[in-house]
């Protein structure tokens, strides 16, 4: 159902035929990398939080960063505090290792990182843990209806740049 979701969603820009299915599970960064044939820094991980209220936002970064909880506090005014595999299921509808910013069981704030502006494209899942679908920057804004982006990991690859770097974090 969660993937019927996604697609649902991404029909709304006409991007639904443009899901990625495989074979092989690509529940974590690494062997949706694999799965893609791309760096692990390319796949867009969806993250789930817990606000002030103790409803779920979730957060996007590339692949190969990881929350910097200073950050975090600095940006949300609380402790990065993530849901349990059964609240993602009940917020998102989507199970771990498939989730998603899109086809959504309820509306939910979505921040996506600076760490994925590094990449022309990025790799987001779609609902499931063999699916993926390949959108720019711009598009993931989009199709997602984040809130804005944010600056809230640590430890990317500054290296690892596809073009120019958008250092504009607010859009």
């Amino acid at each position: 159902m969660s993937l019927q979701s996604v697609k649902e969603h991404l029909k709304k820009f006409n991007r639904e035929q443009d899901i990625l299915e495989y074979e092989q599970i690509s529940a974590t960064v690494e062997q949706a990398a694999n799965a893609l044939q791309v760096t692990p820094a390319k796949i867009a991980k969806t993250l789930s939080f817990k606000d002030k209220e103790g409803n779920a936002i979730l957060v996007v970064t590339a692949g190969d960063a990881k929350i910097d909880n200073k950050k975090f506090r600095s940006q949300f005014d609380i402790k990065a505090k993530m849901l349990s595999a059964q609240e993602v299921v009940e917020q998102t509808g989507h199970v771990i290792g498939g989730v998603c910013p899109f086809g959504l069981a309820n509306d939910i704030k979505v921040y996506l990182d600076i760490s994925m502006k590094r990449f022309n494209t990025v790799f987001p899942a779609c609902g499931s843990i063999n699916s993926a679908i390949e959108v720019t920057c711009d598009e993931l804004q989009q199709y997602s209806r984040a809130v804005e982006w944010v600056d809230v990991s640590k430890e990317w690859n500054t290296e690892l740049i596809e073009g120019k770097m958008n250092t504009n974090i607010i859009d």
